[in-house]
Order: C-alpha cells, then structure tokens, then sequence
C-alpha cells in the first residue's frame, strides 16, 4: 500500500518536505484546510509515509453510506453541536494507548476564519505531547512536515510561533492566516 501512495503522490506532482518525527505519541496539525482535497492528498501522504495518523472529523461525515469508509481510513465522528469536554475525551485516549497520533485542522472548517481553534493545544499540553505543524502548499504541491514543537506556558508566545510557520504556506483556496489568537475562547 505505501508503495501505490508513494507512486500515486509522484504521479499527482506532489513530495514531502520534512518527516514526521519518531515519536510515539503527538498531534499534527493541518493547515491550511480550504478544501475537500485536503482529506484525501493527507490520505495518500499519510499512507505513502506508512503512518497511523488518526483523525477527527464532523460527523455529518460518518452517515450512510460512507460511514464505514471514514472510520476504516482512522476517522472519529465528532458533533460539534454537542458541548462535551473534547479536550478530555482526546487526552483519555492519548493516556489509553503506547502509540497515537492524532491529526487535527486547527480552523475546524474549509471557510476562512478570524481565529483558530485551540483545542489541538490544549490536548497536547494535558496529554504532553509535541505539536507537528504540517502544511499543504499548493502553490508548490508540497506537504511541509515541521520539526515537534513543545508547547510552553505562553499560549499567545505558542501561536505565534505556530502561526508564523503557516504564513507563507498556500491552501487549494488562498485564504489568510489569522494574526492573532483570543486565548479566552477554549474550543
């Protein structure tokens, strides 16, 4: 199977800057998410790097009849119109397991947004596990793969840092990378 992602990710124009780390446990987040292209060039890349990379997603995705096919390619439905401790629930099943990997769009929806959700942050301080900042440039048709970054006790420090990486990188749809980050909204 990695051999077919591999080849299918050359024939599509696309490579890989970078590599995820040799971590056994972290979250990467994806960004910028602007299209339904994203899921599946991070599908092929995920399986072109033999990684099992988990991931959360709205779950008007997981109906019949491709509900199965969702879970089946590591997919967790998540109802957003539900107010659940998410963070928790993320960091429990961090804890329950030796190895986990966790993707993550931190905008939590293809529109443009004034400001990113903070919950990738808040799972990986509690879970204490490294952030990997992948970025889909289409512009170059590269996945850019950042070293692990280790959240500090300076949440407004950290998104800059993580945001600053992200400005240079262009979705499918360009939209612009917020400046700023309101750290009293706790999604």
């Amino acid at each position: 199977m990695q051999r077919i992602a591999k080849w299918l990710f050359k024939c599509l124009g696309w490579r890989i800057i970078g590599k995820l780390p040799d971590d056994k446990k972290y979250i990467v987040i994806v960004a910028p998410h602007t299209s339904n292209w994203d899921l599946i060039i991070c599908i092929i890349a995920r399986a072109s790097l033999g990684a099992n990379v988990k991931f959360l997603a709205k779950h008007q995705l997981f109906v019949f009849p491709f509900g199965w096919f969702f879970r089946w390619l590591g997919g967790t439905p998540v109802n957003r119109t539900q107010h659940a401790n998410r963070i928790d629930a993320a960091v429990a099943v961090f804890n329950q397991h030796d190895e986990f990997i966790l993707g993550l769009a931190p905008e939590g929806t293809r529109s443009p947004v004034k400001r990113w959700k903070q919950g990738f942050y808040h799972i990986a301080r509690k879970a204490k596990v490294p952030i990997v900042m992948l970025g889909l440039d289409y512009s170059t048709k590269q996945i850019r793969l950042n070293k692990p970054f280790w959240s500090s006790d300076d949440i407004e420090q950290d998104f800059s840092h993580i945001l600053d990486y992200y400005k240079t990188i262009k979705g499918r749809y360009p939209k612009v990378i917020p400046d700023f980050i309101q750290t009293h909204d706790l999604d």
